[in-house]
């Protein structure tokens, strides 16, 4: 894969680790034989999921995000724990969020969400064939669930109500 570009690791400084996310400080030699330097979060990985519901329509999540300081309306996603496969954690993370559980589920894409500062990648479902449970949050996520239809998410994209990344790929690879 154009292995002139590749830069190699030198050293690495750990700035920060918190319970979610470690930041790094890496040196690295540049392919014109220089120094320089890479900040980084490293990330556990994370999945999300468009869960179709029989009658098509799809659930979505809204809740509050600190970060940005707004109520976001999002596809249910978390992240991975440690050692935990991709498609047991977008089970937990649907029935968690949504209380629904899947019968079906399929993987759809992986995508990396800020290549430029974090190595985050994050796997995407659709779930089908579902059936209605209780959710049951972390006890630090508050959460209401709704749902649209196909139509109704395709203006919110087209309007901006949905801003989120991994929501817009998700939806928009669910093929809705």
């Amino acid at each position: 894969m154009s292995k002139e570009l590749e830069e190699k690791f030198i050293k690495a400084e750990h700035v920060f680790d918190g319970q979610l996310l470690k930041v790094r400080k890496d040196t690295v030699l540049l392919p014109n034989g220089k120094e320089a330097t890479r900040e980084w979060i490293e990330h556990p990985g994370a999945v999300a999921v468009v869960p179709i519901l029989n009658d098509g329509r799809i659930a979505m999540v809204k809740q509050y995000r600190y970060p940005m300081g707004k109520v976001t309306l999002e596809v249910p996603a978390g992240k991975l724990d440690q050692g935990e496969a991709p498609d047991k954690c977008v089970m937990r993370e649907l029935k968690e969020e949504t209380g629904y559980t899947a019968n079906k589920i399929r993987k759809i894409a992986t995508i990396g969400t800020t290549m430029a500062f974090s190595n985050e990648v994050i796997h995407i479902y659709v779930a089908e064939d579902l059936v209605e449970g209780e959710a049951c949050p972390d006890e630090d996520e508050f959460i209401n669930v709704e749902k649209y239809t196909k139509e109704e998410l395709h203006t919110m994209i087209k309007d901006g109500t949905i801003d989120d990344a991994k929501s817009l790929v998700a939806i928009l690879m669910a093929n809705l």
